[in-house]
């Protein structure tokens, strides 16, 4: 049996005293698309930024067959991990395209001009705004451009961090199909949202986090018939998609 690209076993996460990430185990095989959904506060984000190195964790966390809890953070990027932040982080006072390039600065002059190529074919939008200024571009614009510049480190295994935060139900189905296609063309993605409807719609098997613990998991369809989720982040109070 292969081995999942990304494999992270018993992880625990603390900010002093506090554990906020408990015993969490969840894997993403290539090629696919794995979703964590859940509340807020339910420790989705930190889980997402002790993979990539942002934050301490204890645990084991295999990627593409080795261990890489003691690898810095810019080794992990080195290796084909990538991380899409929640706030986006982009640099509003300069170009789209300089934030794009700033991406695949680790690339060699061809290389990035040929991957530039590539996002803007698949981020149309970009191209036409290329010159505008990032602070300047609407939410699903800037959620689009912090998308582009994570592909320009040709990223193996991309993790999102709510996606869909502000922004209107339109853009995020639009938001999502780009997702959809990314996996398409083999980009394997850890996606962590709140707006289960829409997480559940793309992915290949889901994780249900609360409390800083992975309650469930399954295939979406699994997750979908279960009462308690359905009422949960399901039902009518739940986001729309």
């Amino acid at each position: 049996m292969t081995a999942p690209l990304l494999e992270v076993r018993g992880l625990c996460v603390s900010y002093g005293r506090a554990q906020v990430v408990h015993d969490v185990s969840v894997a993403v095989a290539e090629g696919t698309l794995v979703t964590v959904i859940g509340s807020n506060g339910a420790g989705k984000t930190t889980l997402l930024n002790a993979v990539m190195g942002l934050l301490k964790a204890r645990g084991q966390i295999g990627f593409r067959g080795a261990e890489i809890g003691a690898v810095p953070l810019e080794s992990r990027v080195q290796a084909g991990l990538c991380l899409v932040p929640e706030r986006r982080e982009l640099f509003g006072d300069m170009a789209v395209q300089d934030n794009l390039l700033l991406g695949g600065f680790r690339r060699t002059r061809a290389e990035r001009k040929a991957t530039l190529e590539q996002v803007y074919a698949r981020l149309p939008r970009l191209k036409e705004r290329r010159q505008q200024l990032a602070g300047t571009l609407s939410g699903g614009e800037r959620q689009m451009l912090a998308m582009g510049r994570a592909l320009m480190a040709r990223p193996i295994l991309l993790m999102l961090d709510e996606p869909s935060l502000g922004l209107a139900p339109r853009i995020v189905r639009e938001v999502f199909h780009i997702l959809a296609d990314l996996r398409k063309t083999g980009v394997s993605i850890l996606l962590v949202e709140q707006n289960a409807r829409a997480a559940l719609e793309v992915a290949d098997y889901a994780y249900v986090m609360e409390l800083g613990a992975i309650t469930t998991e399954g295939s979406p369809d699994q997750i979908a018939a279960d009462p308690r989720l359905v009422e949960s982040y399901l039902g009518l109070g739940g986001n729309e998609y």
